[in-house]
């Protein structure tokens, strides 16, 4: 099998990061909701992150941030006038509208979109299937504007195919990435889709205080867009998503070589296990008794919403900080004393975590050759003075402290603007949003 090289492309909140409470079965999302928020410690601290990943040899690039707010999707709902006037009113007449317009959960990258990469696909090509985020209002408002976006990165159209999202009906909600993992072994590699509910499951035997936000058909939709060679589907425990698993990578991370999941994490554990297994011919996993790590503390600490990450000198797992305590912190003691990780590394993205994403959450694993990584864009790749140039533009372009009810300052849309306008021509990709005149 051709060596592939990970590349982790990295989301960033914008300058409207707040904490809206928008995301049922979120319990971080319902807890802070409507705390006041650090839009500039939010960006610095996943930049931080970035630095980390890529002081461990991984290749990073940065996925923009969307428009916010969503003046378009403002204007969908029956608001006109100036986007000012369009603003004004829909504070006034609409708040949670607002709310949802200005939303800023595009951060949580793992969740835009499922890649099939093209040693693994019948065609050759490497896949991006977007996600249609159908489940949650101010979610769905992004998959449009990041199949443009990965279009616009992904461009080389003899290496990479961006589908369409699988369409958006009751049916068939995708939560892209974030309920998939690509694991690879020496007989190849098998892609793992995690639902959580389908036509067949019956209603007594779904959740009962969570929604369950991915389908079997979407997961389903996604490997045959992908193309996917080998497939294995799980469904995800309901214990787990009414414990506050909304996606199963709060149960569950991984690396190619490496899985490390709770016994709780799906329905069948065992059989799932076993079929990774024929299909790879064999990875290393760790399974976490729900006796050392209760689900409750997997929420928690966000354990398994970590980086699992294989690198010449090791697996590494990049936690977040609330994982260095507790049974979180126990378990992780056992992973080094039997290698099954070589090195941990704690990183602060607490502002990320108030809003139910950890690191796991901010980053998409996209699998590429050393030619398709060449065709990657290289204004969106990062190093050390990309790095020092985007936290500079973050110290000058965003506010330290954002309440809900400066969502209805105008400025605050020029603002956005602003900053975005700029980050454009750090990473080169000019006329990216709609407000600079392309189609997204």
């Amino acid at each position: 099998m051709e060596t592939l090289t990970e590349l982790q492309l990295d989301g960033l909140p914008g300058p409207l990061y707040f904490h809206g409470g928008l995301s049922p079965g979120n319990i971080a999302s319902q807890t802070h909701a409507g705390m006041r928020s650090q839009p500039r410690l939010a960006a610095r601290q996943c930049l931080a992150k970035m630095r980390t990943v890529l002081g461990l040899g991984v290749p990073v690039a940065l996925l923009p941030p969307l428009a916010r707010p969503d003046i378009g999707h403002v204007r969908k709902l029956g608001f006109s006038g100036t986007d000012g006037d369009v603003l004004s009113a829909v504070a006034r007449q609409d708040p949670l509208a607002l709310r949802q317009a200005c939303s800023n959960a595009f951060a949580w990258t793992a969740n835009c979109a499922t890649v099939i990469p093209a040693t693994d696909s019948e065609d050759g090509y490497t896949h991006f299937i977007p996600a249609n985020l159908a489940a949650m209002p101010h979610r769905a408002l992004e998959a449009s504007a990041r199949t443009a976006m990965l279009r616009r990165i992904f461009s080389d159209g003899e290496r990479f195919c961006v589908h369409d999202a699988v369409p958006a009906l009751t049916d068939l909600g995708d939560e892209g990435a974030a309920n998939h993992h690509r694991a690879a072994g020496p007989d190849g590699a098998v892609h793992l889709f995690v639902h959580g509910r389908s036509r067949e499951i019956l209603p007594e035997q779904l959740p009962r205080k969570h929604p369950a936000r991915q389908w079997l058909g979407a997961s389903a939709a996604a490997a045959r867009l992908g193309r996917a060679r080998q497939v294995v589907h799980a469904r995800q425990h309901p214990a787990a998503i009414d414990a506050g698993a909304f996606h199963n990578d709060v149960v569950m991370v991984g690396s190619p070589s490496r899985i490390l999941v709770h016994e709780q994490a799906w329905v069948d554990l065992s059989a799932v296990l076993d079929a990774v297994q024929r299909a790879t011919g064999g990875v290393t996993v760790w399974v976490v008794p729900a006796a050392r790590v209760p689900l409750a503390e997997a929420v928690r600490s966000y354990l398994f919403n970590s980086l699992l990450i294989d690198t010449p000198t090791g697996t590494v797992l990049v936690a977040p900080g609330e994982a260095a305590e507790g049974a979180a912190a126990a378990e992780i003691a056992q992973m080094l004393a039997e290698h099954f990780v070589s090195r941990v590394v704690h990183v602060a993205v607490r502002e990320s975590m108030h809003g139910g994403g950890g690191p796991a959450c901010l980053r998409l694993r996209v699998p590429l050759a050393a030619a398709g990584l060449a065709a990657v864009p290289r204004g969106v790749l990062l190093d050390e003075a990309k790095l020092q140039r985007l936290e500079a533009w973050v110290d000058r372009r965003y506010r330290t402290h954002l309440d809900l009810d400066d969502l209805r300052d105008p400025n605050l849309l020029d603002e956005g603007r602003t900053a975005l306008d700029e980050l454009t021509n750090i990473l080169a990709l000019p006329r990216l949003y709609d407000f600079q005149g392309a189609a997204v």
